[in-house]
């Protein structure tokens, strides 16, 4: 199971690195829920729909360091891009830890820090 889940979350990186937020929610089920931590938790893909159309008003650009799986859980560690509300490129270090159900996305945690403008 664990391949399998590797193989879908990078099957998922990639939509969202070529903007193709529905593919990437296609990875998902339905009432895939979001939980950034310490920050905001989204219910269900019209929420993490308007949340993309939101934040990634351009394709983020980011790098998965390793994936750690074990059962239904995939924990990401890498990098990520993404452009501020005045369009100035910002640089994260995240972990994202993904519950699987059924071979979708189903939970996520995500454990965002922002380290600074992009280099």
């Amino acid at each position: 199971m664990s391949d399998t889940n590797k193989a879908v979350l990078s099957k998922a990186n990639e939509a969202i690195t070529r903007g193709d937020y529905e593919g990437f929610l296609a990875c998902c089920t339905e009432e895939t829920r979001w939980t950034f931590v310490g920050d905001r938790t989204l219910e269900g893909k019209d929420a993490v729909r308007r949340y993309m159309a939101e934040v990634y008003t351009e394709p983020p650009v980011f790098t998965v360091h390793c994936m750690i799986a074990e059962g239904d859980s995939l924990a990401a560690i890498g990098e990520i891009t993404l452009k501020d509300a005045d369009g100035n490129p910002t640089h994260h270090a995240y972990c994202d830890v993904w519950r699987f159900r059924d071979s979708k996305l189903a939970e996520l945690q995500a454990y965002v820090v922002e380290t600074g403008p992009a280099r």
